[in-house]
């Protein structure tokens, strides 16, 4: 049976450490995906559930946005897919007496993990200005907040609207449609966060920011390049894809700091062979430097102009522009400032050279290891000159492949969250809708928050995320949101981003992916776009959580009716009664959603058409695909100093944290640890075990301070170190972010390793640690180990409620 929540909050920086594994998957992660879905689910509920994930005639994962085969496994869903399928299906419930029960003071100093653990919100709840709690309030009363507060303003433009990728093309749709409407471009979403760098570079150079691969061309490449990446946890059923690929011949080349238990080897728990053998993955890997990227492809690029015969020159006489300029900045490439930037050999980079030129197919995959750099841009644009060259793209089994991270992100700008629109689309709106949309540019993520920060916008609403968990430079995002007269969350579960709020908030209850939404004109699907640009439908089956639920497209049109008024000239009420009138719009809208209704109703969806891909044609300004030829870049690193990279465990998805553990990585009961190498270590002094503060340095010399973080010892790239967001957050500095994209470079922090700050802190060691774990609470079935209080009570993230424990 399901599993309470725990009361009090387990502590999440006495973690024991194990050797890191060498295989993903396998019988461990059936044993953990049971084992989560029934504390939260329940046994008969699991069961119903899990069958229905990703099942064409089910509902879309609400986790990654990896595509689904056309022949699906009864299960096909992933460890971390489970994970976050159970905390949406869970039993628990957040009522408004819990909410009576701990003021929003109390609730700040819980962790994101406990946060999370409380279950589902049932009713929706205002925090009055002034108030220390958040009281039941009514829909019609939520939206009459909302809607005072933004007639108050004196510009629609003092109102941001953020998007996060959970939610649905039909929801998105109505959202910026909203918003425009209203008179604002303000429509910051996740994507500002992670690969906008993909956007960005793939928009300039083949005319498309989207990937120009779909699975099966996966099936049919010699070699995947797989940079940046770790899918065993973050993208895990890409692992049955790349195991298929190395069936039918394919090579792998892996480009990360850190090695992956999921790219090493792959125990397919859908098959017998895989269970018992597993199947090894990659064939290459290199162990590159953080934000060295760059420069290896520069290199590659300079080594393939100079072997003869290499470069398709068919391809690039008729499909490309600016090979000369190009050419002439990759023949500087230099050996010497190569291995610096990389960290690797000669002999490391010549053997993948020699893999590179035997294969006539080639696809590079990537994530967030190339896209959250001050550079990240131009390293992306450097991997389209690289498949360019060889002519792979719009050829099968080639071409680019940005994994995104969440289910329904690339849908959320397919469908307008774009703070840039771009003046087609806008015209396509204002034809189909009859009013004039704004044409200036809005505020993206980073702006948004330096708009809160200086007075600049007033009200905040969010349609899903933890917008202040997931923001970078973790004070300043904080302080900017208390400064907003109205914060709103549309959202299934608590999370920080309701304790962490402006003059009045407000917490908005939706239907999750799992749930029947039912409405005037019957029950309802909505749709969603994989990472490949695939469009199908996703059907809840789940009784709601509880009556009071509203879907995310009632709650925006009920929003746009008492907002706008009548004189909208957009039909709400009739868009919240049958979302197919919703789809019938988009289709006249957006091109490639023509007939859009009867498409998506065909088992699997339909592929959005992508020009690259489909007929090697380049809608770019110069008409062809761009070559290009920046500065080769890569972070400078001050002696006595590391380059931090934040990253996921493997027992979270983006902030929501499902656990305390990071099984591959060997990291058990904890998250605040910090990943360096044993001889960089050494060379600073520092014990495997002891504890540290991480201090961050930027050019504006503010002292960004993570506390309390314990030292592991691990095989990082050298000079490099590794620690899990959003506890790090607080060390990205806002301004800190990606030329062009403006995406928070949160990938390559310098920092360095001090001394706790406080005494107390300073005095954890051993005997205290080897004590503290050997104190445990029983928590939701899960034993937790306790520290002191003195170095519980002084950490950001991760609070032990005393009254739980004394």
């Amino acid at each position: 049976m399901a599993t309470k929540p725990p009361k009090g909050d387990p502590v999440q920086d006495a973690p024991q450490v194990t050797e890191p594994k060498h295989a993903a998957a396998g019988l461990p992660a059936i044993g953990h995906t049971l084992r989560i879905a029934q504390q939260q689910m329940g046994v008969k509920r699991t069961a119903l559930t899990l069958l229905r994930v990703n099942q064409k005639d089910g509902f879309d994962c609400p986790g990654c946005a990896w595509p689904e085969p056309d022949h699906r496994h009864k299960a096909e869903f992933c460890e971390n897919g489970a994970k976050a399928v159970a905390e949406e299906a869970t039993l628990r419930r957040v009522t408004p007496e819990f909410f009576a029960a701990h003021s929003v003071a109390d609730l700040a100093t819980r962790s994101g993990y406990w946060l999370g653990q409380q279950g589902r919100l049932t009713h929706p709840m205002h925090l009055p200005e002034g108030a220390d709690h958040y009281e039941p309030v009514s829909w019609e009363l939520a939206f009459d907040i909302i809607a005072e507060e933004i007639a108050a303003l004196g510009s629609p433009d003092e109102a941001v609207f953020y998007t996060s990728g959970r939610t649905s093309n039909e929801a998105a749709f109505l959202y910026q449609l909203f918003a425009r409407e209203l008179g604002t471009n303000n429509l910051p979403d996740c994507s500002n966060m992670c690969h906008e760098s993909s956007g960005s570079a793939l928009s300039e150079t083949i005319g498309i920011g989207k990937g120009s691969v779909l699975l099966e061309d996966l099936y049919k490449a010699d070699l995947i390049i797989v940079a940046g990446q770790n899918p065993g946890t973050n993208h895990p059923r890409m692992l049955s894809a790349l195991e298929k690929a190395k069936a039918n011949g394919a090579r792998i080349i892996s480009v990360n700091p850190l090695p992956e238990a999921g790219l090493e080897r792959f125990n397919n728990p859908q098959t017998p062979k895989g269970m018992l053998k597993g199947a090894a993955l990659t064939d290459l890997f290199l162990q590159i430097r953080i934000g060295g990227d760059q420069a290896l492809f520069r290199l590659l690029n300079k080594l393939i102009l100079e072997t003869e015969g290499a470069v398709d020159e068919e391809f690039v006489r008729e499909h490309t522009h600016g090979y000369e300029e190009f050419t002439e900045a990759a023949r500087t490439a230099d050996w010497a400032q190569t291995l610096a930037a990389t960290g690797l050999t000669r002999a490391e980079i010549e053997k993948m050279l020699g893999i590179v030129l035997a294969s006539r197919r080639t696809i590079v995959c990537w994530a967030m290891g190339l896209t959250q750099h001050k550079h990240a841009v131009p390293t992306i644009r450097e991997v389209v000159n690289f498949l360019l060259l060889r002519g792979n793209i719009g050829r099968p089994g080639a071409g680019v492949c940005p994994v995104r991270g969440h289910s329904n992100v690339q849908g959320d700008r397919t469908m307008g969250i774009f703070e840039r629109p771009a003046p087609a689309f806008l015209d396509a709106l204002e034809k189909e809708f009859g009013f004039a949309p704004p044409r200036e540019h809005g505020f993206d993520v980073v702006r948004a928050i330096r708009a809160l920060r200086d007075g600049e916008a007033k009200v905040f609403f969010a349609m899903g995320g933890n917008f202040v968990s997931a923001s970078p430079d973790t004070e300043v995002t904080e302080a900017a949101m208390r400064r907003a007269r109205l914060t709103v969350h549309v959202s299934t579960k608590l999370n920080r981003s309701h304790v962490v709020t402006g003059a009045r908030a407000l917490i908005l209850p939706t239907l999750g992916r799992t749930e029947r939404d039912l409405q005037g004109g019957g029950e309802q699907f909505v749709t969603v776009e994989d990472s490949m640009g695939m469009v199908h439908a996703s059907r809840g089956r789940l009784t709601p959580a509880s009556t009071r639920l509203l879907s995310e497209p009632a709650i925006v049109c009920r929003l746009a009716r008492r907002a706008l008024g009548p004189d909208s000239k957009v039909p709400w009420e009739e868009f919240e009664k049958d979302y197919a009138t919703i789809r019938d719009r988009i289709a006249r809208v957006i091109p490639g959603f023509e007939d859009f209704n009867a498409r998506v109703a065909r088992p699997g969806g339909f592929a959005l058409p992508h020009a690259p891909r489909d007929e090697r044609r380049f809608p770019t300004a110069t008409g062809k695909a761009n070559f290009t030829a920046a500065p080769v870049e890569y972070p400078e690193l001050p002696e006595g100093r590391l380059l931090l990279q934040t990253l996921r465990s493997h027992d979270q998805y983006n902030t929501t944290i499902y656990g305390l553990d990071d099984r591959y990585r060997g990291i058990t009961n904890g998250r605040r640890v910090v990943l360096v190498h044993p001889e960089d270590a050494r060379a600073l002094g520092v014990a495997d075990g002891a504890y540290v503060d991480l201090v961050s340095e930027w050019k504006d010399g503010v002292e960004r301070r993570a506390p309390g973080f314990r030292v592991v010892h691990y095989p990082t790239a050298r000079g490099c170190a590794a620690a899990y967001y959003p506890e790090t957050n607080v060390l990205v500095p806002l301004d800190a972010t990606a030329d062009t994209s403006n995406t928070p470079a949160s990938k390559s922090v310098v920092v360095r390793l001090e001394k706790p700050m406080e005494k107390a802190g300073a005095e954890t060691t051993a005997k205290a640690t080897e004590k503290a774990m050997a104190e445990t609470v029983e928590q939701g079935g899960e034993a937790t180990g306790t520290m002191p209080r003195h170095h519980r009570e002084n950490r950001p993230e991760a609070r032990l409620e005393q009254s739980a424990t004394d």
